[in-house]
């Protein structure tokens, strides 16, 4: 049988159906192509998973007949990562994210439930926790911080997944990442930015005054952290559960970019600017009841983890 992933051209995607191939699973994988950025950089993503156990279907989720596409072959588990992607984005067009992010999810577990396929793995963000005085953040804590539409997207599929859990006896976990980074990683996203802006002697744009503060996490510990729910998904049923994913180590900005410039052996040139609309003070993940339920364990410290992704930075730009 095989695991369908949603969103496999993306970055974590990526990372996901290779490691999934490396142990052995047939994989189907979905991408429509959002033009949030360059097709070229999923095109080349896809390249690196050729694989004989690996299909890829190109379809939109919010179409029935992409999805059923998908589902053709015997399906056991499905990794919905999917998404259109970007918080500060989402406040300029709130309605494509939510055809994107929720319309798709509910076509999804729709089509799921007629093909009678009910173990889901749904990818849902630490930025539903939004301005939470409240740290680390618990996966208990309420919705009532939420401060972008794609955080209110994120809530609301979790919210879509209960009620398919309550009512259909579906199998979930919900996975909140936490501002996953490495090679591959989208350029939008600062990491990326930050080190590609250095190599080549650009400016890059620090907002505030560099105490905003993330819990930075590699992707291949966000990736073990999913296979592990994957894995959950497939030995038990009924399962209902929630996970933060991150790395338990919150990060300033500030120290984020002296890490940057010790790596890369140069001064970034900064110019500072406000605090966007939509952008939280700090993010931070208890982890203790994924490493407990997931064996999630994550490994790769900043220091490592940015050398890793400046080596590809340097490959590329």
């Amino acid at each position: 049988m095989s695991i369908l992933v949603t969103g496999a051209a993306g970055f974590i995607g990526t990372h996901l159906v290779k490691n999934l191939l490396l142990s052995g699973e047939k994989v189907i994988g979905i991408d429509n192509f959002d033009p949030f950025y360059d097709k070229k950089i999923k095109l080349k993503n896809l390249e690196s998973n050729t694989h004989e156990n690996f299909t890829f279907i190109e379809g939109d989720l919010s179409n029935k007949d992409d999805i059923l596409k998908a589902l053709n072959q015997e399906v056991e588990c499905v990794v919905h990562l999917a998404a259109k992607a970007g918080v500060r984005p989402s406040l300029e067009a709130p309605k494509d994210y939510v055809k994107a992010n929720l319309d798709a999810t509910v076509t999804l577990l729709e089509t799921m439930k007629e093909k009678d396929i009910k173990n889901f793995c749904f990818a849902s963000s630490s930025s539903i926790y939004g301005k939470t005085k409240d740290i680390p953040f618990s996966e208990e804590a309420t919705f009532e911080n939420a401060i972008s539409i794609y955080a209110t997207t994120k809530q609301s599929g979790e919210l879509f997944t209960q009620m398919y859990h309550n009512l259909y006896n579906f199998n979930i976990i919900n996975l909140r990442f936490f501002t996953v980074y490495g090679p591959g990683q989208r350029p939008d996203l600062a990491i990326h930015k930050f080190l590609k802006a250095n190599l080549l002697g650009e400016t890059i744009n620090v907002f505030g005054d560099g105490s905003m503060a993330r819990d930075y996490t590699f992707v291949s510990d966000t990736v073990e952290g999913i296979v592990g729910a994957v894995n959950r998904l497939k030995s038990n049923s009924n399962l209902y559960e929630t996970y933060n994913l991150g790395n338990n180590t919150p990060v300033k900005l500030a120290d984020l970019i002296n890490e940057i410039e010790k790596v890369t052996g140069k001064a970034c040139v900064k110019k500072y600017q406000d605090i966007p609309l939509g952008d939280v003070p700090i993010t931070f993940a208890n982890i203790d009841k994924a490493k407990e339920n997931l064996g999630y364990n994550p490994k790769v410290n900043l220091e490592e983890g940015l050398q890793l992704m400046f080596e590809w930075i340097k490959k590329i730009y």
